[in-house]
């Protein structure tokens, strides 16, 4: 009797997992597989289900052709959507194999196994992408987010890959006791911004490389402590200043940039940004950043159409960084 006031959820639950479009189930269908499931039922039963599914904000459609059958309409996620995430899954750097399979499984699950199956020979990411193989990152991740609500310390090992004469892969570990305030995920990785006890700024540590976090019985250290941010932690402006998530000292910035660079400057800085024209083919913009080696790898991406203008450390930064370059190639002649 328990199974039988069940149904209308069970027809519920056939509808999402088998039926769309293009793979509508008959009321034949349905009565067979309920039948499968030890619930036994007239057809003009399911009719009064399928009404009262609809009733409560269900978008069950009939077709007539080339059967008559139901299909579920609307769901939760469009196919375009769920292969958004999937594509996001399989791209993230910082996910397991292991996990990128369970994640992309449950996602599939938002649609019918019908549009599972179809959609999964469409989509494409190159699996030549490195994996990390720390399968703690899910409680690390969990935990580091426990710990910034909280405004708790945290202390881990972080692991970095070292360089061996003999060329063995070899790890330094060293233990870290951090205040976190924010993970990013920027550059296809995972970081969590924190301050180190011994000092009095931010650094950026990668989460993939973390093992063995453990929340501490210690609150974490004002922000207004260790940086510009008097009371709360601007994630989304201390992410646009942030290249290749090198830390450093904030400044302004003025460049001068080929024309052609206009919508790279606004996609990278913002549309608030001011852009004035200097001649028929440049333009200036003064934007804030972080002076860092990170910034400066970013701008000499560019060669020479890009200019440092101000500040002048920044440009004998990249003056001393193009000497080098240049030193190296030079003396192969």
């Amino acid at each position: 009797m328990q199974t039988k006031k069940l149904k209308t959820l069970i027809i519920y639950q056939l509808l999402e997992k088998y039926s769309d479009e293009d793979h509508p189930l008959s009321t034949t269908d349905l009565v067979e597989m309920l039948d499968e499931r030890g619930i036994e039922c007239e057809r003009k039963s399911i009719y009064a289900d399928i009404t009262a599914l609809n009733e409560i904000g269900c978008d069950i459609m009939v077709v007539k052709t080339p059967k008559r059958g139901y299909f579920m309409a609307t769901r939760k996620f469009e196919i375009p959507e769920v292969m958004l995430l999937i594509d996001a899954v399989k791209s993230a750097g910082f996910i397991t194999p292991k996990k990128t399979k369970s994640l992309v499984d449950k996602l599939k699950t938002l649609l019918s196994d019908g549009q599972a199956e179809a959609m999964e020979s469409q989509v494409y990411v190159d699996t030549q992408s490195a994996k990390c193989d720390n399968e703690e990152i899910y409680i690390i991740i969990d935990n580091l987010h426990s710990a910034i609500m909280q405004k708790m310390q945290v202390k881990f090992i972080y692991k970095r890959r070292s360089i061996d004469v003999k060329s063995l892969k070899k790890h330094t570990e060293k233990t870290f006791t951090v205040s976190p305030y924010a993970l990013i995920w920027k550059n296809d990785h995972y970081y969590l911004v924190c301050n180190n006890q011994k000092y009095d700024n931010l650094m950026n540590l990668r989460i993939d490389r973390m093992k063995r976090l453990e929340i501490l019985d210690k609150p974490s250290r004002p922000i207004g402590e260790v940086s510009t941010y008097k009371t709360e932690f601007d994630t989304q402006d201390y992410s646009s200043k942030m290249f290749n998530m090198f830390s450093g000292t904030e400044c302004e910035i003025t460049l001068k940039c080929k024309l052609h660079l206009q919508e790279e400057m606004l996609d990278r800085f913002g549309s608030a940004i001011p852009l004035k024209a200097s001649d028929t083919s440049h333009f200036e913009t003064t934007v804030k950043a972080t002076l860092s080696d990170g910034l400066v790898s970013w701008i000499m991406q560019y060669g020479a159409d890009m200019e440092v203008l101000a500040p002048s450390e920044l440009i004998e930064m990249v003056k001393v960084k193009a000497d080098a370059i240049s030193k190296v190639y030079n003396a192969k002649n």
